[in-house]
């Protein structure tokens, strides 16, 4: 691998930025084939994800030349990292693919929406509508019904969902994020092994499951934060944001295709509303109506 591709692209920022879209999807297609078909149990594919991610991240920061050594842990972020990830696991043992995409997605947004009004952002008429459509969008997903999903997987992807965006804020501060990432795997691949032990009971591993969550620590996860890393370098913040709106739709598409999943009215119409609402947040002439 050109280690000058993760570091200073040549021009194709599209390209970048597509692929680790690409790869953000992937994972929840990755986890729902591994969870879904039982070929690991849900803490293992956490496990095999930290681990095969850490890997994945020492190498890429020793090909950019970095003389890497582990920090001190930063708590925050390795607990939110970690909390991202068992949760994302263990929901997935329920959700279809692109359910639990849009709600990961959808709470992601949120988290980082409430904390810019938090922060003393103020919304005008446009901001408000547009929070309250992918809010809308959002319950509707979950609200009873025969193809309503279960709501305690839901609840526990809502939780990977704020502990993503919490976990993206935190990154914000830091100068190399994926160093910073590599340290945080690091430390946060312990914290799985502790819940496979504690969780042996339902200890369950076969090659192709170990092979899928190898496939999304290194490559989805690993490999895709670093590229997402470097795009981000070249684009706006909030075109950052906006392109971020595909990962749902593809990984629905990918639940489609690949698992043989149903595309329902339910989740057709809740893309639409959450999606669409979190694009006229993002959109809104900052300052006016």
């Amino acid at each position: 691998m050109n280690h000058q591709f993760l570091q200073t692209p040549s021009g194709n920022i599209a390209l970048l930025t597509g692929t680790a879209m690409i790869a953000f999807a992937a994972n929840s297609v990755l986890c729902r084939l591994s969870l879904g078909t039982d070929l690991i149990d849900a803490a293992s594919f956490t496990s095999v994800r930290l681990m095969s991610g850490t890997v994945c991240l020492l190498a890429i920061v020793s090909l950019r030349g970095k003389n890497w050594r582990p920090t001190r842990p930063n708590w925050p972020s390795v607990l939110a990292l970690y909390a991202y990830m068992i949760c994302f696991s263990f929901a997935y043992r329920s959700l279809s693919t692109g359910t639990g995409a849009l709600l990961l997605f959808g709470f992601v947004q949120l988290t980082m929406i409430g904390n810019a009004i938090y922060k003393g952002e103020r919304l005008k008429t446009l901001g408000w509508s547009g929070l309250l459509i992918a809010a809308a969008g959002l319950v509707y997903l979950v609200s009873p019904g025969v193809e309503a999903p279960d709501i305690g997987y839901s609840v526990l992807m809502a939780i990977a969902g704020l502990a993503w965006g919490v976990y993206s804020l935190l990154g914000i501060r830091g100068d190399d994020p994926t160093s910073s990432t590599t340290n945080n795997f690091l430390y946060a691949t312990p914290l799985a092994l502790l819940v496979s032990t504690l969780d042996s009971i339902n200890l369950h591993i076969t090659w192709q499951g170990c092979l899928l969550g190898i496939a999304s620590g290194a490559i989805a996860s690993g490999l895709g934060y670093a590229i997402w890393y470097t795009a981000l370098k070249h684009i706006r913040a909030t075109t950052a944001a906006i392109v971020q709106l595909s990962v749902p739709a593809l990984a629905t598409l990918g639940g489609v295709i690949l698992l043989g999943e149903s595309l329902t009215l339910r989740i057709v119409f809740a893309t639409m509303l959450t999606l669409g609402g979190i694009a006229i947040f993002l959109t809104r002439p900052i300052g006016s109506n």
